[in-house]
């Protein structure tokens, strides 16, 4: 059974399984998700074509560059560049432009990329679009600090709260296993409540690269609670860009002010102290964390009731292997959710499989195989 892996925009997720069901007609959905009818066609002949896979997002390079910048104008950057090191495109665009040289900065910038001529923390492209939440607890994002500083495997671990950066977590647990990050994260569930979404990365514990869908036990555990889980692209760290900004922060702090050789925790509460209630951030106004963010109205649950899916869903149970009987064969699911049960929702020749309110795999009826999605999705948004 062959098994694939992709990364699936929700919005396109939406529209092709309302399309495809006909819930609605395609001139009202398309107005509905704000897209041409063409472009709404396409997305459901593709679906129809290739299910997730088809309407993954495409490259749009061109696989030719008819009008690529000449050799000589890009020894002329390169030169630019090699006197001015520390210059991006920006600059060195103005510059050349005195020189009489016209270049955008975006083809400056894809001249440098082909001299590998751009810091690795600089390769990254800019998000597509900036988000932010609206009211605290929408979101909350996590990640390790660099172990860089800390003499450890691991750097502090932080959360952070995308609406009102109020940070909820500064832990030094000095490791990636998920048992210390489930006391840290139950710890801050008890005292501040739930979110409603929680975004992270594609690292050890909450992601498992060995597993079909990606699920872990932490990961099981958060979805349990009805907390629906967001994940950055792969080398895209600009997706969680609040508490990479933070981190940024938290090193220029530990550069400035020395790294604590002893009780490096008591150091970090005060730097978390002082992050909430002192430090005015650009972004609110010059307001605190601490005056915009408000507690959590969802109580965390230690031992929450199974999850009840709607009444006349499809529902079963995944076998102690970690795989689904169903539909005349037997699929791989993940074995983080052995015992667990799961909804299938069919769209003609597929299913769609969610544990709580995560979308985590595609089985493909026609040809048997089963697709892992990258990107998880909350049900209630499908």
């Amino acid at each position: 059974m062959p098994w694939m892996s992709m990364d699936v925009e929700e919005q396109k997720v939406k529209f092709v399984v309302a399309a495809t069901r006909g819930e609605k007609s395609l001139t009202a959905l398309c107005q509905e998700f704000g897209i041409s009818r063409p472009t709404g066609c396409l997305w459901r002949k593709r679906y129809q074509e290739a299910g997730l896979a088809g309407i993954a997002e495409r490259s749009r390079r061109p696989r030719q560059s008819p009008e690529r910048t000449s050799a000589e104008l890009e020894q002329r950057v390169v030169e630019m560049r090699g006197r001015y090191p520390d210059w991006g495109a920006r600059k060195l665009q103005v510059l050349l432009a005195r020189e009489r040289v016209e270049l955008t900065r975006s083809t400056i910038h894809r001249i440098l990329l082909r001299h590998d001529l751009v810091r690795d923390h600089d390769r990254h492209s800019q998000a597509l679009q900036r988000f932010e939440r609206d009211t605290p607890n929408e979101l909350w994002q996590m990640d390790f600090k660099s172990p860089k500083g800390w003499n450890a495997a691991a750097g502090p671990l932080s959360v952070l709260d995308d609406c009102s950066r109020y940070l909820l977590v500064l832990q030094a647990v000095w490791t990636t296993h998920a048992e210390l990050v489930r006391e840290q994260l139950q710890t801050a569930f008890l005292s501040c409540g739930l979110p409603a979404a929680m975004l992270m990365d594609h690292g050890i514990p909450w992601w498992s690269a060995r597993a079909p869908t990606g699920a872990t036990q932490l990961t099981v555990w958060l979805m349990k609670q009805g907390i629906q889980l967001r994940w950055s692209g792969f080398r895209h760290p600009q997706t969680q860009g609040k508490v990479e900004r933070f981190h940024g922060a938290l090193e220029r702090a530990l550069q400035a002010r020395g790294a604590p050789r002893k009780e490096p925790q008591a150091w970090l509460d005060a730097y978390r102290w002082e992050h909430n209630y002192v430090r005015p951030h650009e972004a609110l106004g010059m307001q605190t964390p601490a005056s915009v963010w408000h507690k959590s109205d969802r109580s965390y649950d230690p031992h929450p009731p199974r999850w009840e899916y709607p009444a006349g869903a499809q529902v079963m149970k995944v076998g102690s292997q970690g795989k689904l009987d169903a539909f005349g064969a037997r699929w791989k699911i993940a074995k983080a959710l052995r015992g667990e049960w799961v909804q299938l929702q069919q769209v003609e020749q597929r299913v769609l499989v969610y544990y709580c309110r995560t979308l985590v795999r595609e089985l493909d009826l026609k040809t048997r195989s089963s697709t892992a999605v990258e990107r998880w999705f909350p049900q209630s948004e499908l």
